[in-house]
């Protein structure tokens, strides 16, 4: 018996298989073969196996279907099967319709049936090859190698009949494709060529990137007498864009208005666009304004973007409310021009306005558009916007990614900046060069040298460590990470360095302080060859002030007027660069050159005057500035500020004080500290108190300033409670303030505390001690006349102890009158610092102190050989907005008789009344008793103050301050004079010595604040004020 035999494919099994697996098997055809048992006959002929019926037309999948087949009789009724039909051929669609498509596939299919059967074709050959030849220009490189293929189709086929026609059309395939050398090979071979062959040819060049080549074929076509036409302008107009030849534009723009082609609209397009890239914006718009027609948009584009492109914001959107009056509608290109144009803060509104409109027209935004509308947002400092505008773009490319990133580092969002770029990995989207760049410089100015390092381990991978962008920004994030021996390696590891190079890793050694590397990197540069620029100069001379090195600063002043570099700022950067290394007179003469001063050019000499203590010559050219009509900024306020103080002037700092007020200047930062400082140091520590507590957000310089002045005033308990409260607000200490908090310990007579300080500085904060630091101890046990321990302390230093240390010492070795370590320190001080006078007054003192008169003589004589003189004494108070200033014995005063007949009084006065006796154990000279006397009543401060009695009222302060220490007669005479005149008396001596002496309003006595400040804090002093002041250590005062 003859079975049916029913093939069918085994069922799926759903719980092996996923649902997409189960529908392919649901899908395949079933292939049935009936037998003669069928109870209805097959009409059909036998099938084959490549014929198939879907398996969705028959109804045979249940089990009792299948079980009645196998012995039982039917009981459904007979299949019904439809009848198959043959499938149509699916043949290739026409040449001529592939063309249209720009299928090159099947046209270069349907041309080898051509080439074969070219009667069954209704085009002919020759320009079927022209059609399949276009289209491999249309696909440019990619088609390369099917338009060899047809070249080599036409060289075996003949069709080379037709030379001039084909021979263009492969000039201009292969230069489309990038092949310029084979289309520079078959024009050179061509006897024949149309005006066409010439401009493909000048086509082909221009996209070789080789526009100097373009520019020589049109001149070879013009030579050949073959007449041009409109084709012809605009490929060589791009070509003088590209290589900013206006000459040779403006020479191929008179030929096109000679042959009538100037009104051609695209001419006109080229024409403008070759203006503006040669920065003839004039040119351009004179040509865009004479065009007969403006209904392209590309002209408006064309001179839009121009104007956008060289900053002039304000044409570019005056011609886009043209282009609306026109009835034009805004492209892509248009729409990124404008906003090109609204970078700029003060058109940030258009800017708005346009991404406004753009919302509005419930268009998609394009890519384009949205990179230019995030440009314009981050440009702007609007991140929010330009994040919104980013995360609402559908198809992001790498501009989207970079300009964002760009945006978050140029506003200063560098942490915002790492995330992106992690989410950019996340997106994999790969960083590009400007991408690691972006994330490279962010991580320097967060000086995050793990990531830095990340990203130079990502450049090495990716094999960028070669490119020269890349390797540059490499370096400046070493350099602000302070990895200066990094920053050498990569610059060693450089392929190629260009003067971005050697600049960036000269201002790198220069921002770690690494001058002599800086200066050597500048002597290399010139024995390479290379051209010098101005910022290299400005950084070398910088370089030059930091090493404090005169010779190299006047090597580099000959070269930039030998090369004639000399502008403004260098010139300004000169005067620093005296200034910085003490040299006055050199940085005076430097101003006076300079023809139109600046600020700048202004600032820099008053703070040259301010670094070299001669602040009453920077309160002059101060002066003279304001003559000058130059408005002073906020650097300059500051300098002048500590030139007041260091005179103490308190009603000069006033003034400054008062102008800042009215300039409108924020007070923070560096204007806050020097007011308080100045104020400290001119006596007023109320006011002093009154500016820091006015001050919302105070930082580190401003506590330590403030811990600073009441040191210096002698409220060591009050620095230690401000010190403790600073702690509070979860600022470090470093160790400017712990000198501030030191120096106020050691003039509070705060021993225990002063040791404590000194053991958290080392074990709670990690801080290595400077020189000042241990000055600072000696002086704190020399006062507690805990001088042995002081010596043992000295012996113990893990570094060598400086001139400042053993100065410390031997003042306290004078006050308690140990010879033995006073003799130790005088060697040790003359062995430091041979050539400072101060040291030299010192030791002279304590010899004459006790009557070693020998002694004294003889040192005098060695400070005369070696050309040292001792400062003299001068003290000045300043009335009527006048500064007068006296010197011991001084004859030269105008009111000289009534200023001694004044003194005499108060000397009488003073004997009388407050029982006065002139101690002239205090003058140091070996004369006689009456000779001391005299001495005595012609000291500085003494004239000072008897002309202040002359000329003031008696509610007013009477304010001296001396360059020198006051000695202990004058201390008492100064003392008797606010107690017998009852008269607010404040002296300032010594470097920054302040004594306040004020009457008692209680017990009508002199309530006396005595501060003697012994130790000069100069990296202190520089930190307070700004200024840039050398850091001379710590001096014991005279």
């Amino acid at each position: 018996m003859n079975f049916p035999l029913i093939y069918r494919p085994p069922a799926p099994n759903p719980c092996l298989l996923g649902r997409e697996q189960n529908k392919k098997a649901r899908a395949r055809p079933c292939f049935i073969v009936r037998s003669a048992l069928s109870s209805s006959p097959c009409t059909y002929p036998s099938m084959k196996t490549s014929a198939s019926i879907p398996s969705a037309c028959l109804d045979v999948s249940s089990t009792s279907s299948r079980h009645s087949l196998l012995g039982q009789p039917q009981t459904q009724p007979p299949l019904k099967i439809p009848r198959i039909r043959p499938q149509p051929e699916n043949r290739p669609p026409p040449f001529k319709e592939a063309c249209a498509r720009g299928c090159l596939k099947v046209a270069f299919k349907s041309l080898s049936s051509l080439i074969a059967h070219p009667s069954a074709y209704e085009v002919s050959p020759v320009e079927a090859f022209s059609q399949v030849l276009e289209l491999c220009a249309a696909k440019e490189a990619e088609a390369l190698a099917k338009g060899q293929q047809v070249h080599a189709h036409l060289v075996k086929s003949g069709y080379f009949g037709y030379p001039v026609f084909l021979s263009t059309k492969l000039v201009f395939m292969y230069g489309r494709c990038g092949s310029c050398r084979s289309a520079e090979k078959l024009f050179d071979r061509m006897h024949e060529r149309t005006v066409y062959t010439w401009n493909a040819m000048i086509g082909a060049y221009l996209a070789d990137e080789d526009p100097a080549a373009s520019l020589e074929v049109y001149r070879d076509m013009r030579v050949s007498g073959l007449p041009l036409d409109s084709r012809t302008f605009p490929s060589v107009l791009k070509a003088c864009a590209v290589l900013r030849d206006r000459r040779s534009g403006a020479e191929i723009h008179g030929f096109a208005i000679k042959c009538g082609f100037a009104s051609v609209l695209f001419v006109v397009n080229s024409l403008v666009a070759m203006y503006v890239k040669c920065d003839d914006l004039d040119g351009a718009r004179q040509l865009f304004d004479s065009a007969d027609v403006k209904e392209d948009l590309a002209l408006w584009n064309s001179i839009i973007s121009g104007y956008s492109a060289s900053g002039r914001s304000l044409e570019a959107l005056f011609l886009l409310r043209e282009l609306k009056g026109h009835g034009l509608v805004m492209n892509t290109y248009t729409m990124v021009a404008a906003l090109q144009a609204c970078q700029n803060v003060g058109y940030q509104k258009l800017g708005m306005e346009i991404h406004a409109a753009i919302l509005k027209s419930g268009n998609e935004i394009d890519v384009h558009v949205g990179n230019a509308l995030i440009a314009t947002y981050a440009r702007c400092g609007k991140m929010n916007g330009a994040a919104r505008v980013f995360f609402n773009l559908v198809d992001r490319d790498s501009v989207s990614w970079n300009s964002m990133l760009s945006g978050f580092v140029q506003n200063g969002l560098h942490s915002e900046a790492l995330q992106l770029f992690r989410d950019m990995q996340d997106f994999n989207q790969e960083p590009d060069t400007v991408s690691i760049m972006g994330i490279l410089t962010a991580s320097g100015r967060l000086a995050n040298l793990l990531h830095g390092r990340a990203g130079h381990g990502y450049v090495i991978r990716r094999g960028l460590d070669s490119n020269l962008q890349v390797g540059n920004t490499l370096m400046d994030m070493y350099a602000k990470c302070c990895r200066a021996r990094l920053m050498g390696k990569v610059f060693c590891s450089m392929p190629v360095k260009d003067i971005i190079s050697w600049t960036t890793i000269i201002a790198g050694y220069l921002q770690n302080d690494c001058h002599m590397d800086a200066l050597r990197c500048f002597r290399e540069v010139q024995m390479e060859g290379m051209d010098v620029n101005k910022m290299m100069i400005g950084s070398i001379l910088l370089a030059c002030g930091g090493s404090k090195s005169l010779c190299h600063v006047k090597e580099i002043h000959s070269f930039m007027l030998r090369r004639g570099l000399s502008d403004l700022v260098l010139q300004n950067r000169i005067v620093d660069a005296y200034g910085a290394c003490n040299h006055t007179d050199y940085a005076s003469q430097a101003f006076e050159l300079i023809e139109n001063k600046d600020i700048i050019s202004w600032t820099s000499l008053i703070s040259c005057y301010v670094h070299t203590g001669l602040a009453q010559e920077a309160l002059q050219v101060f002066l003279e500035m304001k003559e000058a009509g130059i408005e002073a900024d906020y650097v300059t306020l500051v300098s002048v500020l500590s030139a007041a103080a260091d005179l103490s002037l308190l009603q000069k700092g006033k003034e400054i004080h008062g102008s800042i007020i009215r300039r409108g200047f924020i007070l923070e930062g560096s204007v806050s500290t020097s007011l308080v400082d100045m104020y400290a140091r001119c006596g007023d520590l109320r006011n002093a108190c009154k500016v820091f507590s006015s001050i919302d957000r105070k930082d580190l310089s401003l506590w330590t300033s403030m811990i600073y002045a009441n040191g210096m005033h002698g409220r060591g308990m009050v620095a230690i409670e401000l010190f403790e409260r600073m702690i509070d607000t979860n600022l470090v200490p470093d160790h400017i303030t712990f000198l501030a908090i030191l120096y106020s310990c050691s003039h509070s007579g705060l021993i225990n505390e002063g040791k404590t300080f000194f053991t958290s500085m080392q074990h709670d904060y990690q801080l290595e001690p400077w020189s000042e630091h241990y000055a600072c101890l000696v002086d704190l046990l020399g006062r507690a006349n805990s001088l042995d321990e002081a010596y043992e302390f000295i012996k113990s230093m893990p570094i060598e102890p400086t001139a400042e240390v053993w100065c410390s010492l031997l003042g306290a070795c004078r006050v308690h009158s140990d010879k033995r370590l006073g003799e130790i320190a005088v060697h040790k001080l003359l062995e430091l610092n041979p050539d400072k006078p101060g040291n030299y007054v010192l030791i002279s003192n304590i010899l004459a102190a006790n009557g070693r008169w020998k002694d004294v003589k003889e040192m005098r004589m060695r400070m005369k050989g070696i050309g040292l003189k001792k400062t003299p004494g001068c003290s000045w108070i300043e009335l009527g907005n006048k500064i007068h200033s006296f010197v011991a014995g001084d004859k030269s005063h105008p009111q000289l008789d009534k200023i001694y007949q004044k003194l005499a009084e108060v000397t009488d006065k003073l004997a009388q009344e407050g029982a006065y006796v002139a101690q002239t154990r205090f003058v140091l000279h070996d004369v006689g008793e009456e000779e001391k006397l005299q001495m005595l009543y012609g000291h500085s401060e003494r004239l000072a103050i008897a002309y202040s009695l002359l000329e003031s009222s008696g509610e007013t302060p009477i304010r001296v301050t001396k360059n020198l220490r006051v000695c202990g007669d004058c201390h008492t005479f100064c003392k008797l004079v606010s107690k017998c005149f009852g008269r607010e008396l404040i002296l300032t001596s010594g470097e920054f010595e302040l004594q306040v002496l004020k009457k008692s309003l209680i017990a009508s006595q002199p309530c006396i604040v005595e501060v003697n400040v012994e130790v000069t804090i100069s990296a202190f002093q520089q930190d307070l004020r700004g200024s840039g002041h050398e850091d001379e250590g710590a001096v014991r005062s005279l």
